[in-house]
């Protein structure tokens, strides 16, 4: 329970940091973001592969 009350504490924060920055800088910042996690997505989707294979053999 206190970690929801933390994570959305933090969430507050951050969306009321965002609300002060011009759109196009929050647009940015969404953008690097979103490149961000799809990388880690792709590394961790090829890494877990990967893993499979070594306890396969």
């Amino acid at each position: 329970m206190i970690a929801l009350v933390a994570l959305l504490l933090v969430f507050g924060v951050v969306l009321g940091a965002v609300a002060h920055f011009p759109l196009s800088v929050s647009l940015i910042a969404a953008a690097v973001i979103g490149c961000w996690l799809a990388v880690f997505a792709v590394r961790e989707r090829l890494g877990r592969g990967r893993v499979a294979e070594r306890l396969n053999k």
